[in-house]
């Protein structure tokens, strides 16, 4: 690789680093291809993506950007899982390390806070973007709900009287 190729690459982390919503840090030494396709594939559905980089230009990448506490898990084979959407890449890493032991995550970031082993889980248990947005439509449309219900209920009811009428008169 010569010097611009590194520089280019190095832009391009940079840009991944100032974008990503989430960045997660793991070992992958022992992964067949094939499992690191499932990786990808697997965070490509999931809106987010992954990338093995040399450490070196990780780390230039990372100075002056939020994520920069991750450069101290930077060490050996690292993969990096990453997504605009804050616990999209989260997810797919804590499910992909419970089918792979030789999958290890090792810490990441959320934005400028560092994330250890533990935050990192913490984080793939938290709601999605989407999910969210499921839920307050499903807050802001159940009022609207109600309201109709309860315009419809007096209209509902007269009718029930009057049917109750009309068979107490034929009788």
């Amino acid at each position: 690789m010569d010097r611009a190729q590194k520089e280019q690459l190095v832009d391009e982390l940079g840009q991944i680093f100032e974008s990503s919503g989430v960045v997660v840090v793991a070992h992958y030494a022992g992964l067949t291809v094939v499992e690191m396709q499932d990786l990808r594939a697997r965070a490509s559905e999931a809106g987010g993506s992954v990338r093995v980089a040399k450490n070196r230009l990780a780390k230039i990448a990372l100075e002056g950007k939020p994520c920069a506490s991750i450069a101290d898990h930077l060490s050996g084979m690292t993969v990096l899982t990453y997504s605009e959407d804050p616990v999209a890449a989260a997810k797919v890493a804590e499910d992909f390390a419970k089918d792979n032991k030789n999958f290890v995550i090792l810490g990441g970031a959320m934005g400028e806070n560092a994330l250890d082993r533990a935050g990192v889980t913490a984080v793939s248990k938290m709601p999605s973007r989407d999910e969210l947005i499921a839920s307050i439509v499903g807050c802001i449309g159940a009022p609207a709900s109600n309201i109709a219900g309860a315009l419809g209920a007096p209209a509902s009811n007269i009718a029930g009287i009057l049917s109750t009428i009309e068979d107490k008169a034929a009788a």
